[in-house]
């Protein structure tokens, strides 16, 4: 496919979310492509972090009650449920994803008694694996299985199984509901990490049994923003997890001396709530909540659909491979590309303004944010990498000095 700018342009002018754009903070001549691995924030974030300042600085210690602090973990989980599809009461907000998978995972484990493996896919971000070998190595007699097909996986030892909705590195996606109806129809429970899909497209969660997911990617709550669990409302009543924090007792304020869970989701709490961290991902969702998830979706497949056309027209003769798949059913919001030099070749188009990031060994990953990303950019940016690769400026040895955060 042949596009000019000009016609990217057209589009961009007919854009139905387009004027989100204005309501997040970019720098001048930043096209930023990272999306998927830190969301640019609103431009209201200052405005709320303030508002929380100033209800600690009027009521101090009382602003636990009056401004509902205690209550930020449940009250905030009941603004995500619409994005993953489930309802009020079924979400819980706080720490990191990682925690959330102990939770969710310790609390299947409990819930199968008898079932002695957890079904971990070799494709899931490696927080997700070394949480999972870290909770087996400390509960004695369990094992981690890894998912290679999935129906010979499966047997009577199966507990659960932990997968992404969308693969980090390649960026492709699983049908959530048949890979889920299949765990479930062998007796073990079904755990999706939503880290890169949440925010990117419409989910729906409501025949998993738990789910986990970050708020700083798609959704732009901030760098370190509260990770979620979901848990189905079946389990509720009697799935316990590993991780018995004060938060998530019966009577918290009681003082009791034994551990008795809470009702509902609320035992799914651990600790104190980080209250600021919580104000940026509120400025975030009161974006959201005017979105049209659909119209998401739409522009995702548009826009990467129009960068890997653009890129496939240079990029075979420079060694670029297309890592995600060209089926946009099966791709979220990023598209992946190969390079043995991939590392120097983000660092050489970030000096151009275009920021995308880098997995090892080769990856050269590209998400595209439909909120504040237009298809101007998307052509900028496959005209840029055109150039770093044209040029050879990747060759640089600057470019190859490795970043702590790649």
């Amino acid at each position: 496919m042949t596009i000019s700018r000009a016609e990217c342009a057209a589009l961009d002018a007919a854009d139905p979310l387009g004027h989100f754009r204005d309501e997040f903070a970019l720098p001048e001549g930043t096209i930023y492509l990272t999306g998927n691995s830190l969301g640019a924030p609103p431009k209201t974030v200052a405005a709320a972090v303030a508002r929380v300042m100033g209800e600690w600085s009027d009521r101090l210690v009382g602003g636990w009650n009056a401004s509902g602090w205690f209550d930020l973990p449940l009250t905030t989980g009941d603004r995500l449920a619409p994005l993953i599809g489930v309802g009020p009461g079924q979400i819980a907000v706080g720490e990191s994803t990682s925690i959330a998978i102990v939770k969710a995972v310790s609390a299947a484990l409990g819930l199968r008694p008898g079932r002695r493996v957890v079904v971990s896919d070799p494709a899931n971000f490696p927080t997700d694996r070394y949480m999972v070998e870290g909770l087996v190595r400390a509960l004695d007699g369990y094992e981690v299985r890894r998912l290679e097909d999935l129906d010979a996986t499966l047997d009577d030892d199966v507990a659960c199984v932990l997968m992404s909705e969308v693969d980090y590195r390649t960026g492709d996606r699983h049908d959530t509901a048949e890979v889920t109806a299949r765990v479930q129809a062998a007796g073990a429970l079904m755990i999706w990490d939503l880290c890169h899909s949440v925010g990117a497209f419409p989910v729906d969660m409501s025949r998993a049994d738990f789910a986990v997911g970050c708020t700083y990617k798609y959704l732009n709550g901030g760098p370190g923003s509260p990770a979620f669990v979901y848990v189905h409302p079946r389990h509720q009543a009697e799935a316990e997890h590993l991780l018995t924090g004060w938060c998530g007792h019966a009577a918290p304020f009681a003082f009791e001396p034994g551990y008795r869970p809470a009702e509902g989701i609320r035992r799914f709490t651990v600790g104190t709530p980080h209250v600021l961290s919580f104000a940026p991902l509120h400025a975030a969702l009161d974006i959201w909540e005017r979105v049209d998830l659909g119209a998401v979706r739409d522009k995702s497949v548009a826009l990467t659909s129009l960068f890997i056309d653009l890129v496939d027209g240079f990029g075979a003769s420079y060694g670029l491979g297309l890592l995600s798949s060209r089926d946009a059913g099966r791709r979220g919001s990023q598209v992946s590309l190969t390079h043995p030099e991939g590392y120097p070749i983000v660092r050489a188009l970030a000096d151009l303004g275009v920021l995308g990031d880098f997995r090892a060994p080769d990856t050269l990953r590209f998400g595209f944010a439909p909120l504040y990303l237009r298809f101007t950019d998307v052509y900028d940016a496959a005209t840029a990498l055109g150039e770093v690769m044209e040029k050879g400026h990747w060759r640089e040895e600057r470019y190859r000095r490795r970043l702590a955060v790649t």
